[in-house]
């Protein structure tokens, strides 16, 4: 059976073939053929390898994308000038349904943040043990492709780790790695606010009900609708996304209903718009509360009518679409506000998921970093981090107004400038150690010198920036006041929260 008939086979029945496949991308032969023999003798997964990205593009060509998803393994750095990056890019745009992972002889920051960018599960330095390798896949599969695959085996896969048991992180942080209950279609949450979005998540998929999805920037609207999607009888279908706050208003129509040659400078052909293109199956409008006044007047109509008009034409075209629409904006008050119509919201407002921010669920802190941790740190552990208990409280009481694509952002850096350490509160931005006010007991412990030494500069110009900050709330920005309360000059607090870039 060759790779390409593989990849088309049914899920039904017992074996292999019914589970994720793994794809190997290796210009190396023998390491490659190396990892295929090894993953499919520990993981009996079936495991396709291909010693070019040529290759793998013409195999992949002739299978449709939507019939299976698999587990991609590549080297960066591949013969004849390929790139495995370019790669994932490119299996990304053909619409291929896979979690990555990317192998590299020539580690540096740059390109371990140019894979992270690019949405790569993990980055793995060669030379690395196959062992290691294996964790990260299983790792993948339980973050990404849990819902093709069992959840008894997703709860064996948990076993499969060093010495037969789960991995840990470190004791300091006093977490487990999420459990398979706690991941959903690519969101972690373990409160009861995020049970119970699985919960609406589930109930509302199989309809075709339009969505409303509110909740702060960084809380994962986009999962929630890709979820939506994947669990509906609409899955082999296109999900296509607009963002609408991101497009000029003069372009959003033509983008969102198509336009015909000639319809305006510029349109040289004729276009599909982003509905046409997902005919048969969703389309997420992000930001919808950033949608001109007067294409909110024509997507109303496209709600009621199911037709559609490209610019420039006369003729309209029947659509069977479903709408899922996100914004993080207060539509309620946009509607009393006119700024936003309110028949359009009512339609939208058929099934509202509402997100909940980071800070309204800071349970679940520990449990994102845990998470985060297992993406970012490397397979071999050599840069792992753990967190000072005093660390952890300031990470817990920070109200993450990113909520939690800034929490990721945040673990990230450390591992990248701080891998191999334990962290202090010293080591996080400054924004989160200023936003905690330090109570007298925190003082005591920040005084107490540890046995590997302090950088006093670094402690106390940001016990100082705290001070400053907390001055200045206190007083409601009034620096004569603030001054008073920190036993300054005026002009000297105002000299160091310029220099110190504090702004209130």
């Amino acid at each position: 059976m060759d790779d390409v008939n593989f990849l088309h086979q049914s899920f039904d029945g017992t074996d292999a073939s019914q589970f994720p496949p793994i794809v190997i991308v290796e210009d190396d032969k023998l390491l490659g053929l190396s990892l295929k023999k090894y993953l499919e003798h520990t993981l009996r997964l079936r495991v396709l390898l291909f010693s070019s990205a040529e290759d793998c593009l013409m195999d992949f060509a002739k299978v449709n994308p939507i019939e299976k998803p698999f587990c991609l393994i590549t080297d960066i750095s591949l013969g004849q000038g390929s790139d495995g990056l370019f790669l994932i890019d490119l299996l990304k745009e053909k619409g291929f349904e896979f979690v990555s992972i990317v192998m590299t002889g020539f580690a540096s920051i740059e390109t371990a943040i140019a894979a992270t960018k690019k949405g790569v599960f993990h980055y793995l330095t060669k030379p690395f043990e196959p062992e290691n390798l294996k964790k990260l896949v299983i790792q993948a599969l339980q973050s990404k492709l849990s819902a093709y695959m069992p959840r008894e085996i997703m709860n064996e896969g948990e076993g499969l780790f060093a010495n037969g048991s789960k991995t840990r992180l470190p004791s300091k942080l006093k977490i487990d790695r999420p459990t398979v209950e706690d991941m959903f279609e690519g969101l972690i949450g373990r409160s009861k606010s995020m049970r119970d979005v699985f919960d609406r998540i589930t109930k509302v998929a199989k309809s075709d009900s339009t969505i409303l999805i509110m909740g702060p920037s960084g809380t994962g609207k986009e999962l929630v609708a890709s979820a939506i999607h994947k669990l509906s009888a609409r899955h082999q279908k296109n999900r296509v996304s607009v963002n609408c706050g991101a497009i000029p208003g003069e372009l959003l129509e033509s983008e969102l209903f198509g336009h015909m040659k000639g319809a305006f400078t510029g349109a040289i052909s004729d276009r599909k718009g982003r509905f046409e293109v997902a005919q048969g199956g969703s389309i997420f409008l992000d930001e919808i509360g950033d949608m001109p006044m007067l294409l909110q007047v024509k997507l109303l109509r496209v709600l009621q009518e199911r037709q559609i008009e490209p610019v420039g034409s006369t003729e309209s075209l029947p659509i069977d679409v479903r709408v899922i629409a996100a914004t993080h904006r207060d539509l309620d008050k946009a509607v009393a506000e006119g700024k936003f119509r309110e028949d359009l919201f009512y339609r939208l407002n058929v099934i509202p998921i509402r997100m909940p921010a980071l800070k309204e669920r800071r349970e679940d802190i520990p449990l994102l970093i845990s998470h985060f941790l297992d993406r970012f740190v490397s397979a071999d552990r050599s840069n792992e981090i753990s967190f000072a208990s005093l660390t952890m409280d300031l990470l817990m009481g920070y109200d993450w107004p990113g909520n939690v694509r800034e929490l990721e952002n945040v673990i990230e850096r450390l591992v990248i400038l701080r891998g191999g350490n334990e962290i202090l509160p010293e080591d996080l931005p400054a924004k989160i150690f200023r936003s905690n006010p330090l109570a007298t007991q925190t003082y005591k412990t920040l005084f107490e010198l540890p046995e590997v030494g302090v950088d006093l500069k670094q402690i106390l110009s940001d016990i100082e920036d705290s001070l400053i900050v907390q001055a200045m709330n206190r007083t409601g920005g009034n620096k004569n006041q603030a001054s008073k309360l920190l036993a300054l000059n005026r002009t000297t607090l105002i000299e160091k929260m310029k220099k110190k870039n504090i702004e209130i």
